[in-house]
């Protein structure tokens, strides 16, 4: 892997960014009231309305309000919210962060417990344990995550049981056992999800791998179970389940919203889902553009791990 190509991704995931920014402000502007309606509500005079947008800069040109706000983003400065009349800087990426503690347990848990299992599955093909694992992961795929929420949330969050909170954060800095008591349940919906996933994924390159030529010649050679399994099968077996876990962190900082939503989690998710509802432009705007950056790094990361597993791989 060359300098060069790391520099090139760089430049595609700047341009990406710069595309996505433009489509979340063209189709905030094509929603059917602007900000200053918001602001002042639907009985405002027109004359209070005029001055509104000439002070906000609504009545400019469409472009000059993207460039504007592109270079206001640049700085770090991505509006005041309508809803809270706050900046929306701080409280977007605070949410972000208390979204990412999610995501990021709930993708070492998956990876700890997923490919573990994915490579005993494989290893025994078609045997008990196999199945097992298969079924388990089926369930998994097969069931929403609002539906398994709910479900963790009637059964280890209701008042007989009453093992976790029901909703609700602390933060790490204040008591950390508390901060994991109320992420538990969250992470747990996630987790069993992305784990039925991607145990099925590396179950099944796995079992192709492991029929292999260079897997027999190891074998033949008199090269360990475990080596053969670890050092060689799952070495080659990983590539098509980082692009999997990549597309997967895309999927954390998105489908993590539904999450948020039933245990009344303040992450990003439940931040926009509240933007929306109040038609809050700017906090719109902030969290579709770092969302969509989360993703485009996370396929960063992956490409670079390609080549780190494999050295066939030339960029």
């Amino acid at each position: 892997m060359t300098v060069s190509y790391v520099i090139k991704r760089l430049i595609y995931l700047v341009f990406t960014a710069l595309l996505v920014s433009l489509i979340v402000f063209s189709v905030t502007q094509l929603l059917p009231a602007n900000a200053a309606t918001m602001i002042l509500g639907e009985y405002a005079t027109d004359e209070a309305l005029a001055i509104l947008n000439s002070k906000l800069g609504l009545d400019d040109p469409a472009v000059v309000q993207y460039f504007r706000w592109l270079g206001n983003v640049v700085q770090g400065d991505f509006g005041i919210s309508l809803r809270t009349s706050q900046p929306v800087g701080p409280t977007i990426l605070n949410a972000f962060g208390r979204s990412a503690i999610l995501a990021i347990t709930s993708l070492v848990l998956v990876c700890i417990i997923a490919i573990p299992l994915g490579v005993l599955a494989a290893s025994r093909r078609g045997k008990p344990t196999d199945l097992a694992v298969s079924l388990v992961s089926y369930i998994g795929v097969s069931m929403p995550e609002f539906v398994l929420a709910t479900l963790l949330l009637v059964w280890l969050a209701s008042p007989s049981i009453g093992l976790f909170p029901a909703s609700g954060y602390v933060p790490f800095s204040e008591d950390f056992w508390g901060a994991l008591h109320h992420i538990a349940l969250p992470v747990l919906t996630l987790t069993i999800v992305l784990t039925a996933h991607i145990s099925r994924m590396i179950r099944s390159e796995m079992a192709d791998t492991l029929e292999m030529d260079f897997i027999r010649a190891g074998r033949l050679r008199g090269l360990s179970r475990r080596r053969v399994l670890f050092r060689h099968a799952l070495r080659n077996s990983m590539l098509p389940a980082i692009t999997v876990i990549a597309l997967d962190v895309g999927y954390l900082i998105g489908g993590v919203i539904v999450v948020e939503e039933v245990f009344a989690f303040p992450g990003i998710g439940r931040q926009l889902i509240l933007a929306i509802q109040n038609r809050d432009l700017p906090m719109i705007q902030a969290g579709a553009l770092i969302m969509a950056a989360s993703y485009a790094v996370a396929n960063l990361l992956a490409d670079l791990a390609y080549g780190a597993l494999d050295k066939r791989i030339k960029y």
